[in-house]
């Protein structure tokens, strides 16, 4: 009798901890400041101007290692950079929360997103060497969900902690956030692997499972992914999911609350509703990316994500604010997967980490420039309905970017 031994390919506990390095780097570092923004509003006395400007420095942060983050990993290895971003983003976390005035606020959230950016954007680069080109949107999908389980955990969790410590409430939160995201640097120490040949493994996916041999060092072409075409025009459709999409996550909370009408709890509830619709959204619009093609599966997604925030801003009653936050979290973290894989697409596994840094540069621009705008918009007509109605018409911009994308030849390391 013969006993047939199946071993589970350690590119899933790679892909699991992937998942985890996401609701650190972005679920916790980035999403987190929505739901505690009207409680940080209040308690430090800011206009919404202001409010947005703090994000946009976390943002402008996110943008200064968006092209460094993924060419160091590029060339000292996925798992080194990921760790040094995160305990980075951890540390700056705690000490958002132990700050008492906006400029040092601003400079903690700054350096927050510097971790998240120098963590975000290796990790999602690693899944194109640890899976297969059949196999890459499914896996970037999958670990772009880790914002969805924040969402899910910080809906209710961040309105209790609010509501049992009062003004100083927001402050718990940041503590929290950041000693959960050094625990998640730990992690990613202890269990990240640069790539399969490490473990003598071919990626999951493969055609083959032979074990391979670690391939000899050799210089980087960076010239593949700065005079590439295709990269630039994918960077320049990337710009309008970061401009539209951080407004709406930026002041989603804060609109349903000065509003919307809706009380703390009840508004945390929807945001984990989102949440739950978005948990899978990566993963499915990353396989129908494996299916029909990048372009056009961009092109659904935006015009979703056109509709969501065109809901949010005309049609201002519970139905209308549920019906958009659905269909935005099942569109939510598509576009960020599909650009990943897209990357791999064309300059291949070893540079796919570079080339999604340098097109994150064009999505954070995009970032920086959303919530500082929306702020002011606010501001000054007194209501976000035409900041969300902004959003709209730029991933209309995106959506029209995305249908004339070429298709590409087969990537120069495949």
């Amino acid at each position: 009798m013969t006993l047939v031994r199946t071993k589970i390919h350690y590119g899933w506990a790679v892909l699991i901890m992937g998942v985890l390095i996401v609701f650190g780097s972005l679920g916790l570092a980035r999403f987190g400041y929505s739901l505690v923004l009207p409680a940080m509003q209040t308690s430090l006395g800011i206009k919404n101007t202001h409010a947005g400007a703090l994000a946009t420095a976390n943002l402008i942060g996110y943008l200064a290692t968006s092209v460094i983050g993924g060419a160091l990993a590029s060339r000292f290895g996925p798992k080194a950079v990921i760790t040094a971003g995160l305990s980075l983003a951890g540390c700056s976390m705690i000490l958002t929360g132990l700050a008492h005035n906006f400029y040092t606020i601003a400079v903690w959230r700054a350096i927050t997103g510097i971790g998240s950016g120098a963590s975000n954007v290796p990790v999602m680069g690693l899944m194109a060497a640890w899976f297969s080109t059949r196999r890459r949107g499914m896996a970037t999908g999958i670990a772009a969900s880790g914002s969805s389980v924040a969402l899910i955990v910080l809906g209710p969790l961040v309105p209790y902690i609010l509501s049992v410590f009062g003004n100083e409430g927001w402050r718990v939160c940041w503590l929290f956030f950041g000693g959960v995201t050094l625990i998640l640097a730990l992690g990613s120490y202890i269990l990240l692997r640069n790539n399969p040949s490490e473990l003598g493994l071919k990626p999951v996916g493969s055609d083959t499972d032979t074990p391979s041999v670690a391939p000899k060092k050799k210089g980087l072409q960076w010239g593949l992914v700065y005079r590439s075409k295709p990269v630039w025009h994918l960077g320049f459709v990337y710009i309008a999911f970061g401009f539209s999409y951080i407004i709406y996550m930026t002041f989603f909370f804060k609109h349903l609350i000065s509003e919307g009408g809706y009380l703390q709890e009840a508004a945390g509830r929807l945001f984990m509703v989102m949440g739950w619709f978005s948990m899978l959204c990566g993963l499915i619009w990353g396989m129908v990316s494996d299916v029909i093609g990048r372009k056009y599966t961009l092109f659904i997604v935006y015009i979703l994500q056109a509709i969501a925030y065109s809901l949010f801003a005309l049609w201002a009653t519970p139905m209308g604010f549920t019906i958009s936050a659905i269909i935005f979290g099942l569109t939510a973290w598509s576009i960020p997967a599909i650009m990943a894989a897209a990357c791999g697409d064309v300059l291949g596994p070893r540079l796919a980490p570079a080339a999604l840094g340098f097109i994150t540069l064009f999505f954070g621009i995009g970032q920086a420039l959303g919530p500082s705008v929306a702020g002011a918009i606010a501001d000054v007509v007194g209501s976000f309905y035409p900041a969300f109605l902004l959003a709209a018409g730029a991933a209309l911009l995106g959506a029209i970017g995305s249908v004339t994308l070429r298709p590409v030849a087969k990537s120069p390391e495949n």
